[in-house]
């Protein structure tokens, strides 16, 4: 085989993990797959994970989301813990990018600071 054969195959296998990455990129674009058949096209989701922190090398602190109201749950290796049930979400913020904590609380008709 000379060096002509190696270049070519070299290009083929690029081009051919680039259309694969390409796919998979339009794929997560566009909801192709599992989640997307099983939600509906019309329906938003009810189950989100909101946030994750590792406690130690096996276990990890993860806050669910399900329906407007979290769940916090300790995920370890052999047991699985629900540390709290039924926290309130938080509400959404607004299109206008959210109030601001002082804005919030000068709402409230608390003080934001001297």
């Amino acid at each position: 085989m000379d060096l002509d054969t190696y270049f070519r195959f070299l290009i083929a296998l690029v081009f051919v993990l680039a259309l694969i990455g390409l796919l998979a990129w339009l794929a997560r674009r566009y909801g192709f797959g599992g989640g997307a058949v099983a939600r509906g096209a019309g329906k938003s989701r009810r189950l989100a994970i909101v946030e994750v922190t590792a406690l130690d090398a096996k276990r990890r602190l993860v806050l669910v989301r399900r329906d407007d109201v979290e769940h916090l749950v300790v995920l370890g290796a052999g047991s699985d813990l629900l540390v709290e049930s039924g926290i309130p979400a938080p509400p959404a913020p607004s299109a206008e990018g959210g109030a601001s904590f002082r804005d919030s609380l000068a709402a409230s008709g608390g003080e934001a600071g001297a």
